[in-house]
């Protein structure tokens, strides 16, 4: 990543906006064009310096629940369990943890019953039965921004 890209990271972490190019006034901020912008975020999601560009959304008033799993994967299956965990739409992080319980992910879903469904199919799929399922109680938000480039 040269400084441009830093600073394109930087600015798109504290919000991207909602209007109908907002790539351009990302660019307009940083004196770029639009398709610089959209060409440069397009190559650190091909090199794997970022995974995706999206938006949050409070789920709970959106009408949905979510819960926090944990997963005991053998060493060997971290990669093909990882995929399939990942393959459910409704996964919306994944991470790997230096425990016994090593995969940690969380499901957004409309309901309960969806919620077990997919961890039935994940179960069903990666051969590993024993999962933790730790429902939400209470909604709890932290903003997660990480100034790149600097001290």
């Amino acid at each position: 990543m040269d400084n441009l890209d830093v600073a394109i990271l930087n600015v798109i972490q504290e919000g991207i906006p909602l209007e109908y190019r907002p790539f351009k006034t990302v660019g307009e901020k940083l004196g770029i064009t639009e398709n610089e912008v959209i060409t440069r975020i397009n190559n650190l999601k091909a090199n794997g310096s970022i995974r995706k560009v999206g938006g949050i959304f409070n789920s709970r008033k959106l009408g949905y629940i979510g819960t926090l799993c944990g997963m005991k994967v053998p060493k060997e299956k971290i990669e093909v369990a990882a995929h399939i965990v990942n393959s459910f739409p409704e996964v919306t992080h994944n991470y790997l943890r230096d425990d016994s319980y090593n995969m940690w992910f969380t499901i957004v879903s409309n309901s309960k019953d969806g919620q077990q469904r997919i961890l039935e199919g994940i179960k069903s799929k990666t051969g590993i039965e024993g999962i933790l399922n730790l429902p939400s109680k209470k909604l709890f938000k932290v903003k997660a921004a990480f100034k790149l480039g600097g001290e």
